[in-house]
């Protein structure tokens, strides 16, 4: 897998992690409501794979939730930034061969 695929597998997990951690917290007051537990496993050819769990017990977390929240913005930038410096990367190799 090349750096772009890599990191784009990277940015649709960070926004799975963000989209589960909002609905947590937007049923947070929903009797019976059981969060959702996002799992992020390496693919063998570089990448990640991710897949949403229902926990077991019902309940809010909302302190786990918001630092999930922050932790994704933050994870969601780094991979950005890595695509940006790939796409320039390869932007200069174009125009060296040109």
């Amino acid at each position: 897998m090349d750096v772009i695929s890599t990191t784009l597998s990277g940015l649709r997990a960070a926004q799975v992690r963000l989209d589960s951690a909002a609905h947590n917290i937007a049923n947070a007051q929903t009797e019976g409501f059981r969060r959702q537990q996002v799992r992020a496993s390496a693919e063998p050819a570089g990448g990640v794979r991710t897949q949403i769990d229902r926990l077991p017990t019902p309940g809010a977390d909302l302190a786990a939730d918001l630092v999930e929240q922050k932790q994704t913005a933050n994870a969601f930038a780094a991979n950005l930034q890595v695509f940006k410096a790939a796409d320039q990367a390869l932007g200069r190799l174009l125009d060296a061969r040109s």
